[in-house]
């Protein structure tokens, strides 16, 4: 009788040993234990720890808690200045509602990856080049509020996105190439103007008050030859004083001032007095030749025939005509 009460007790013992390691469950600090009764969900989540379930009647779903870190794939798309671009971005998470993760989405995780990445899509196509490489703190904030929104609805939290990296066409790299150095140079081309303004106005002072002192400026072309000559090359340098152009330019004014008047000498061409010919003026002053026409009952000793009443009154030319 005793051993049959023995053996009773310990296939008791043995059985409820059974029982309780079936029911047994260990809860991690960052996990969090979501019971399943039957298929509906208790209320209660169970903290990390040692904690107990109904063998074969709950089931329990343990959740990460943790920050999580999903790289997002690279998207290519077009931004709003039509230029083609491939993004990559990480994202950062963590669950703040386990049960909420368990019941209202099939997987999380999976979950935020396609938001992110439509997402990222999305702030590709509304953003221009210049913000994607420069203004990348505001993209970030856009696209973490763009993946949080629905996010909060699956218990999860998006702690922080960032974009990791823009990659460009090869002839859009050289293109912004161009366009630096093209930039750069056109600030060393301004830098060196401002630097030529201001040398001139340096010099300027420096010529005022050399004007004041001319031995000012002998010094100033001793230090030149001493500076030259302290180079060992074949140099020569021969100074040549201001002061003689100077002299030489007063000399050459008052000359090319003066008028210049050449005494014309008289010629023995100019002693004889010239005389003009006397155009005529009317038709009656050219004399004109009747034609000598024979008459036919004339003998062969006629006298000639005199000339035309118009050559007889022409004028007899005057003296000076006569010596012309």
């Amino acid at each position: 009788m005793v051993e049959e009460l023995v053996a009773a007790g310990v296939s008791v013992a043995s059985v409820g040993l059974v029982y309780v390691m079936a029911g047994a469950r260990v809860v991690k600090q960052y996990e969090r234990g979501v019971v399943l009764r039957l298929g509906r969900l208790r209320s209660e989540v169970r903290d990390p720890g040692f904690t107990m379930v109904v063998p074969f009647v709950d089931k329990l779903r343990k959740v990460n808690m943790q920050i999580v870190t999903m790289p997002v794939p690279a998207q290519e798309g077009i931004t709003r200045d039509n230029v083609t671009v491939r993004v990559d971005a990480v994202v950062y998470f963590k669950v703040v509602d386990a049960a909420d993760a368990v019941i209202q989405v099939e997987d999380y995780q999976f979950a935020v990856s396609q938001m992110a990445q439509t997402s990222l899509r999305s702030i590709i196509g509304k953003s221009d080049l210049d913000d994607l490489l420069s203004n990348r703190e505001k993209l970030n904030q856009g696209l973490e509020l763009m993946i949080d929104s629905p996010a909060m609805g699956w218990g999860v939290q998006i702690d922080r996105v960032e974009i990791k990296d823009v990659s460009l066409p090869e002839t859009m790299k050289r293109s912004m190439a161009r366009q630096a150095e093209a930039d750069r140079e056109r600030r060393a081309r301004v830098i060196n103007a401002d630097a030529e303004l201001q040398a001139s106005k340096k010099l300027a002072e420096a010529a005022g008050v050399m004007s004041e002192q001319p031995a000012a400026l002998q010094l100033r072309l001793l230090q030149t030859v001493v500076a030259v000559a302290a180079e060992k090359n074949s140099t020569l340098v021969l100074p040549f004083p201001v002061e003689l152009l100077r002299f030489l330019e007063r000399a050459q004014q008052p000359a090319s001032a003066a008028p210049t008047t050449e005494p014309v000498a008289p010629t023995a061409a100019s002693a004889v007095p010239t005389v003009e010919p006397i155009a005529p003026t009317t038709a009656s002053a050219v004399p004109t030749v009747e034609p000598i026409v024979p008459a036919p009952s004339a003998p062969a000793s006629a006298p000639p025939v005199s000339a035309s009443p118009a050559s007889a009154s022409r004028p007899e030319p005057s003296a000076p005509e006569a010596s012309a």
